[in-house]
């Protein structure tokens, strides 16, 4: 798909289509909230509809500088749909008092309406019609509309890597492989249909076949990397982008084989602050406090019913001993959803159709209802609502002798929901841990109140379809 060149910035054309039909319907969403608060009459509207176009797009073109200022419609490659509307929200309630400035200013060329009311209605306008103006769009251009080109530097194990982790239906591609260009003196792992031996350099070839990124997926770059043509290629206006980086993008988890402790020293992310600490504790006393309120039915239903499978002295919660921030140990509480002697022999893996599981335990673990005890650790601070899942000590123990970096993932607050419950499916083995770190490991350095909205909002799924439940 071709590029247009605005302000000596290249844009990938459905982007311009699809921020021309935000435009659109954002003003056309002003009109109709004007039509029915001021009008009510078809040909009185029209009879003024000239005075009210300049107004309407007015707040079309403020609304679609908030979301290009917050990355909506390149979220669509990255979060999915819901992604997209979840920034769409934030994008018109930020819009509505930026419009209303802008009407003020302009109250010499812009018919000022008394923003409280119309800009309201014409956002809350404009958020249904935008999804179903953007579904349709989806439908019309194709799957592989927004798809960037992307060549790949290197033909060895790295490489390799990003192409069979990569090509799988269970990430959301927003890239095409136009080839892997093997460097001298490098094993080849990368089959002949994938390869690309270049005739000449590879600013030559990008100008003939035009990609947006380069990704350098090389295993040992002490061999030497072509630094010289890298750098002609970026001033072409070329990305380029180190093979771990580009895997984390656009896979959503951190590539534990490609990365290195100078990696994550120097990468993005990692970041912590002190107003980001204060919003997250308010986010997870909201969301939890909320939780409460709607599961507590739910929370009383389960102590009848476990009573009524175990008896009235059976107990209800059951607590264990976990690993939190900074390696901290700390007690989580659940329902009680095995038999009263389940680890008589020591602590292992949950299996799944585990015996050791009650009938009322086999609900409630589907529906993950066992879990909501853990509203109170959340409130007494020794959780967090979102972040990895904490684990058990000896499990811990053994892991981190096992597994590379899997002690990182104790430097945030353990979580009620997270990435990884999101991504893949419960874990009861070393190799499925291994994966989930992944998803934790980009979690920790991505996290932000964004994302942890995103991830609660998406937790939705996971409860009404079981995923990930054992």
């Amino acid at each position: 798909m071709a590029h247009v060149r605005l302000f000596r910035h290249y844009i990938h054309v459905p982007f311009v289509i699809l921020g021309l039909i935000d435009l659109v319907v954002l003003a056309v969403s002003f009109l109709i909230a004007v039509f029915f608060r001021y009008f009510g009459e078809l040909s009185l509207f029209l009879d003024n509809i000239e005075f009210l176009l300049p107004s309407a797009f007015a707040f079309g073109i403020v609304n679609l500088i908030v979301m290009v200022a917050l990355g909506v419609h390149q979220s669509r490659l990255e979060e999915g749909m819901s992604g997209m509307m979840l920034r769409t929200i934030f994008s018109l309630i930020i819009g509505v008092p930026a419009s209303g400035l802008f009407y003020i200013f302009g109250n010499e060329w812009l018919w000022y309406l008394g923003f409280s009311d119309i800009l309201t209605s014409a956002s809350v306008f404009g958020l249904f019609l935008l999804g179903i103006f953007r579904l349709i769009f989806f439908a019309v251009a194709g799957k592989d509309a927004f798809k960037r080109k992307v060549l790949v530097l290197g033909a060895g194990y790295r490489a390799r890597q990003l192409l069979m982790d990569l090509k799988t239906p269970l990430n959301r591609q927003g890239f095409v492989f136009t080839g892997f260009v093997p460097l001298p003196d490098e094993a080849v792992e990368i089959g002949e249909e994938h390869l690309m031996r270049l005739p000449g350099t590879l600013l030559q070839h990008i100008r003939k076949y035009p990609v947006s990124e380069i990704v350098v997926a090389v295993d040992d770059r002490r061999k030497g990397l072509p630094m010289e043509d890298l750098l002609e290629c970026k001033m072409y206006g070329v990305r380029i982008v180190d093979g771990a980086t580009f895997y984390e993008r656009e896979s959503r988890k951190v590539a534990l084989e490609m990365v290195t402790r100078g990696w994550l020293v120097f990468s993005d992310g990692f970041k912590v602050s002190s107003v980001f600490g204060v919003g997250k504790r308010s986010l997870d006393f909201l969301a939890a406090t909320t939780l409460l309120l709607v599961g507590l039915p739910l929370m009383i239903l389960t102590v009848i019913a476990i009573k009524i499978e175990d008896g009235l002295k059976a107990p209800v919660l059951y607590s264990q001993e976990r690993v939190g921030l900074n390696g901290r140990i700390f007690r989580v509480y659940k329902f009680r959803s095995m038999v009263t002697d389940a680890e008589k022999n020591g602590a292992v893996w949950a299996s799944q159709n585990d015996s050791r599981v009650t009938r009322v335990g086999e609900f409630i673990r589907k529906l993950r209802i066992d879990e909501l005890p853990q509203i109170f650790n959340v409130l007494t601070g020794s959780m967090a609502f979102v972040g990895p899942r904490p684990e058990r000590p000896v499990f811990v123990e053994q892991l981190s002798e096992k597994i590379p970096f899997y002690s990182e993932r104790h430097r945030v607050k353990p979580g009620l929901t997270g990435w990884a419950q999101l991504c893949f499916a419960y874990a009861d083995n070393e190799e499925d841990t291994r994966e989930k770190l992944r998803y934790d490991l980009y979690y920790i350095k991505n996290q932000s109140l964004l994302l942890d909205l995103l991830i609660i909002i998406q937790t939705v799924e996971v409860v009404l379809f079981k995923k990930g439940s054992r």
